[in-house]
This record gives C-alpha cells, structure tokens and sequence, in this order.
C-alpha cells in the first residue's frame, strides 16, 4: 500500500468504504458527487440509503494513523463543506423529508473505522 499515489489511496479508500457500507445494509446512491452550483467547491464521497436515512459520508484513508489519521483531516472547515454540499444534494433529488446523517469513514493503513454521526 506504501507506493500508491494519494489519488489511487483515496480510490481505493472509498471504495473499500463502499463495500463496507453496503456489508451493513445501506446501499450506495451516489459517489464523487459535485454540486451544480458553482459557488460550491468540493464533493460528496459517498452517498448512501437505508430505509429513510440518507448518510454523507466523508472517507480518508491514510497510510497509517500517525498525526491522529483520517479522522483528524476532517476539521472544522471540511465539515461544514460537507454540510452544505449535502443540502445541496438533497435539494437537487428532493429528499429533504428523510433522515440525515453525516459520518466519516477513516481507513489509517488496511484499519477501518466508521465514525455515525460524526459531524
């Protein structure tokens, strides 16, 4: 895992996310999604339904947990870039009448760990 890029960890990062949440049950709805507005900078990694929650999930994977790993990258500001993109995506496919959650999903070497309601 030592050679990859940060492009291809982040890949492989979200899709081993991916697999991980649909093994729980949700399935995924969306991923990489970028909003129509331009103001709005970023994406969604990962968007995904269980019932009537609709979870964004933020994923960082990382080569190992020094400096804190994953979960530390997604710091205040990251957070409410999340928060409006999400309103964003919700707005666009209206479903703002479901449950909403936003977690973080860090992967610190082959370690995940899924963080519900982190943010």
């Amino acid at each position: 895992m030592q050679d990859m890029s940060n492009r291809a960890r982040g890949q492989w990062g979200e899709a081993r996310a991916a697999a991980y949440l649909r093994s729980v049950g949700f399935v995924v709805v969306d991923r990489n999604w970028r909003p129509p507005e331009r103001e709005l900078r970023g994406d969604l990694d990962l968007v995904v339904r269980r019932h009537d929650l609709i979870v964004f999930c933020e994923v960082k994977a990382r080569r190992n947990a020094r400096f804190g790993g994953g979960a530390v990258a997604v710091d205040r500001a990251k957070q409410q870039r999340v928060r409006r993109l999400a309103a964003s995506w919700l707005r666009q496919h209206e479903l703002a009448h479901l449950d909403v959650r936003l977690d973080v999903i860090a992967i610190d070497g082959v370690r995940l760990t899924h963080y519900p309601a982190a943010f």
